[in-house]
């Protein structure tokens, strides 16, 4: 392979901000995996926001990206998988598996598509230094013939679109929105694009902790809502706390901190068969991998007596899609009242409706 961009490099990424900025080119904000292409000739490669190869999770889309980009392109985008006018993101983490043959027969069950909206490299040319509106219109130009699984990202630069995006496609699993300077270049790993996602805020049950990377406090926060048979599900975790928080936090808590597990609503957590059936706080991702560097999945159990409010930007199935962010304690309320009833559901938008 010999292209002017050559694999692996990180992607450019996005700063958040509360509102949508007037004067850029807007996009929806895919959820799935961010994703570089690379084509020359015969031989292709996908590597991820990580600069890590992804070519052999996902051959079938390989296959066709070979069979509709042009001959010589770098592209960046976003693999996703699309099941019932939704995006899935819990198909598409099942794609990162250490067995070929699973995932050649995930493959097939669940073929994933590429949403591409950037152009790095055509031809013996790098793109970097170009603006991006004239990106876009080179991106636009190599993807005119684009059929799926391979499609162009739809764009806007009218601010009032944008804002109707914002709110519309939500209900097809798109998290917010993503708006680009006109004059923005091309940079590896740097937070130049701006990201506008939804927040909402839920009342959660703390059931356990994670103890920080560093060993000292609380890394993260375990958080549950009651379902609709009384069962407490693990809905995900808040966390990003400076350090002097996670030190507070660890005084806050410590009185609840259980040193029997007995009779925890989590306490069968390190039964396979019990992950199985749900999801539960000790879970092992193989996304983040097992061996060194792997995130620990142990946790402290709590007795599941104290609320906090947390914000969160969408779910993603009957969890919260990203990390939550804590926003205070809220001992007015009682932790039978924290449940899924609370949570508003956004209108359901087709996906096709979209990519059409």
């Amino acid at each position: 392979m010999d292209l002017p961009v050559m694999p692996f490099v990180k992607p450019m990424l996005a700063k958040s901000a509360a509102r949508i900025p007037p004067g850029m080119h807007y996009e929806g904000k895919w959820d799935g995996f961010r994703a570089l292409v690379y084509r020359d000739g015969p031989e292709l490669e996908i590597g991820s926001r990580g600069a890590r190869p992804l070519t052999r999770y996902f051959p079938e889309l390989a296959a066709a990206l070979l069979d509709r980009l042009p001959y010589r392109v770098v592209v960046d985008g976003e693999i996703v998988i699309i099941r019932e006018g939704r995006l899935d993101f819990d198909a598409l983490q099942e794609r990162i598996h250490p067995a070929d043959s699973r995932v050649r027969m995930l493959a097939g069950r669940t073929p994933a598509g590429f949403i591409a909206f950037d152009l790095l490299a055509v031809a013996d040319e790098a793109l970097l230094d170009v603006p991006f509106a004239d990106r876009r219109r080179l991106l636009e130009a190599a993807l005119r013939d684009a059929s799926p699984p391979l499609h162009l990202a739809p764009a806007t630069t009218d601010r009032a679109e944008a804002e109707r995006w914002f709110e519309q496609y939500e209900g097809a699993g798109l998290d917010g929105v993503v708006a680009k300077p006109l004059d923005l270049r091309y940079r590896f790993d740097q937070r130049l694009m701006i990201k506008i996602k939804h927040e909402r805020t839920a009342d959660c049950v703390v059931a356990g902790y994670r103890v920080h990377k560093t060993g000292a406090g609380v890394g993260s926060l375990l958080l549950g809502l009651y379902d609709d048979t009384g069962r407490l599900q693990h809905v995900g975790v808040c966390g990003a706390f400076t350090a002097r928080r996670r030190t507070e936090l660890l005084d806050e808590i410590g009185p609840l901190r259980m040193t029997d597990p007995a009779g925890h609503p989590w306490a069968a957590w390190q039964d396979e068969a019990a992950h199985a059936e749900g999801r539960l706080p000790g879970a092992v991702s193989r996304w983040s991998g097992s061996g060194a560097g792997a995130k620990d999945p142990s946790w402290v159990p709590l007795r599941p007596e104290r609320v906090c409010e947390v914000a969160y930007d969408h779910l993603q199935g009957d969890r919260f899609r990203h990390t939550a962010q804590f926003r205070r304690w809220r001992p007015d309320r009682e932790p039978e009242q924290c449940t899924y009833a609370q949570l508003e559901e956004p209108l359901r938008f087709d996906l096709g409706r979209i990519l059409s």
